[in-house]
């Protein structure tokens, strides 16, 4: 590191461009975080989702709905460990359009399918003994600044109340969970719900299902689709995996338009950081023929201007890497359509490792230049 003052100051020789092109490499290292941030979230809810647990919804579409009474046939289908129904809510809080999933549900129920939510048994006993009860993700309530005993008005959009359209819950716990588990939900009594809707009452939009052994879903599904076949309301039933992965595909493959994004713009980096210190080198040409000839061997000369470029490359895109990590902890991202975002370790560790080839490789062309650079040559054309 003793020659670290010599390459800082080479940095400095052209300050404008220096910054435009740290701010290149930065903006570049932002978008390819942002874009695994989201490629993350579009797949986190495929990798979670439990594999005994089974999807029933109308079979035109999910915005159609269903008939609670489904819910005691399906409870007695042999194999049908535990079910209940959840119907979403819409809502705008504060004359703002909601940030986050409201549904409404069996509570308890809810809770015992999705064991990766987390609440306090005395917060849940409250929720039962309150009709107008709500639960919130700890994303949501801290968001908000919600506390448990709050009570929070939530202007309907999608379902009138016979209360000036104007729905109030309380706030009867705040649950938790590990980091990859969706904590911004809001879930809420369908007793209440129903009681204090106009219109479509006894009606439900989906069927959440968990079955005893995993491996006869298939057959569960089937059977629980035959039942309702002739009914007013069809159903189809599928695993919640391949549910949630048909929610994704329909945006289309996330995976790929990613990488086609992020091959673009690392190429476009990739040449503006090489022209960049290729010109730097041809500028300076005359006093790397001084060091040489004050005795720096090719080999240190080639490692200082590869030093340079890594410089460029690891304070930017780390700054960048580092920041969106800041972000994602803080949950800035989170929304009712991507409710959780986790910049993933891998993730990270490609950055990084994007960042040192980024370096190695745009540095690499000068640097081996500036290591065959002839004394004499460079002293004749400066």
């Amino acid at each position: 590191m003793k020659f670290f003052p010599l390459i800082w100051r080479n940095l400095l020789r052209r300050k404008f461009r220096t910054v435009f092109t740290l701010g290149c490499v930065f903006i570049s290292f932002v978008l390819f975080a942002f874009l695994m941030i989201v490629r993350a979230a579009f797949t986190m809810g495929i990798d979670f989702a439990g594999a005994d647990r089974l999807w029933m919804m109308h079979k035109v579409s999910i915005i159609q709905f269903m008939p609670v009474s489904y819910l005691q046939t399906i409870a007695s289908t042999p194999g049908v460990a535990l079910t209940t129904h959840a119907t979403w809510f819409g809502g705008n809080y504060q004359d703002k359009p909601n940030q986050f999933m409201m549904a409404a549900t069996e509570i308890d129920k809810y809770l015992k399918l999705y064991p990766e939510l987390k609440l306090a048994p005395e917060q849940l006993q409250a929720a039962m003994a309150d009709r107008q009860a709500a639960i919130i993700g700890k994303d949501t309530a801290e968001r908000y600044g919600w506390k448990v005993g709050d009570r929070i008005p939530i202007q309907g959009t999608i379902w009138q109340s016979a209360d000036n359209n104007m729905w109030y819950f309380n706030v009867a716990g705040i649950y938790d969970g590990a980091k990859e588990v969706d904590k911004t939900q809001f879930l809420f009594r369908y007793d209440y719900f129903d009681e204090m809707r106009q219109g479509a009452k006894g009606m439900v939009s989906w069927y959440v299902i968990k079955v005893e052994d995993p491996s006869t879903g298939a057959s569960i599904a089937a059977k629980l689709d035959g039942n309702f076949a002739n009914s007013p309301a069809p159903t189809k039933t599928a695993p919640e995996k391949a549910v949630i992965a048909d929610f994704a595909k329909q945006t289309g493959n996330i995976g790929a338009m990613i990488t086609a994004i992020l091959v673009v713009v690392f190429f476009t980096i990739l040449l503006v950081v090489g022209n960049v210190m290729a010109q730097s080198v041809r500028e300076r040409a005359s006093e790397l023929a001084v060091l040489k000839t004050l005795g720096f061997t090719d080999g240190r000369v080639l490692w200082l201007v590869l030093t340079e470029s890594l410089l460029v490359a690891i304070t930017a895109g780390g700054t960048a890497l580092v920041l969106m990590m800041m972000l994602v902890s803080r949950g800035t991202f989170n929304n009712a359509f991507l409710p959780v975002f986790v910049f993933q370790p891998w993730a990270i560790g490609l950055g990084a490792a994007l960042c040192l080839g980024l370096g190695l490789v745009a540095g690499a062309l000068p640097a081996m230049g500036a290591m065959r650079l002839k004394i004499v040559d460079a002293l004749r054309r400066s």
